[in-house]
């Protein structure tokens, strides 16, 4: 039940792995390697969803709901503001490192909203971004590793 939670923790979004591998390795004591790649597997689900439907979905619930509108306006303009000036000077290498920085809302899931926004296709978005959360879960992983030791 602990990898469930590990790889729900991961999935979601804010928190990612740079949360789950913490709880994994410090709470439930899993290893260093279960605790990654548990937490890989978990942060990596909702890129694809994220990039192939948020169109779509965005398009639809904007127009049936001023709420919904505003909600997407206001991520759409907060994600172009926090990626438009590495994305155009690195283009989709960008992804790579803006998710690999391990710091709240520099996850998967705005990379994944920055790539659609940029039009940067899906396939190529998700291997950049998937780069990115394995160098982010390698560091965060070498952190949390650490900290418990010193703690101990």
């Amino acid at each position: 039940m602990n990898e469930l939670w590990t790889i729900i923790i991961a999935a979601s979004p804010i928190v990612e792995l740079r949360g789950a591998i913490p709880v994994a390795m410090g709470i439930f004591y899993f290893s260093w390697p279960k605790a990654l790649i548990l937490s890989l597997i978990g942060n990596l689900l909702p890129i694809i969803p994220i990039i192939w439907f948020l169109g779509k979905l965005s398009d639809y619930l904007s127009r049936k709901f001023v709420f919904f509108n505003n909600f997407f306006n206001w991520l759409f303009e907060r994600t172009r503001k926090r990626t438009a000036n590495s994305l155009n000077r690195w283009g989709k290498w960008a992804l790579i490192f803006f998710v690999a920085i391990p710091l709240p809302f520099t996850g998967v899931w705005t990379a994944s909203v920055a790539a659609f926004l940029f039009g940067i296709k899906y396939r190529q978005a998700f291997w950049f971004i998937s780069l990115g959360a394995v160098l982010a879960g390698i560091l965060v992983t070498i952190l949390t590793y650490f900290g418990i030791i010193i703690l101990s």
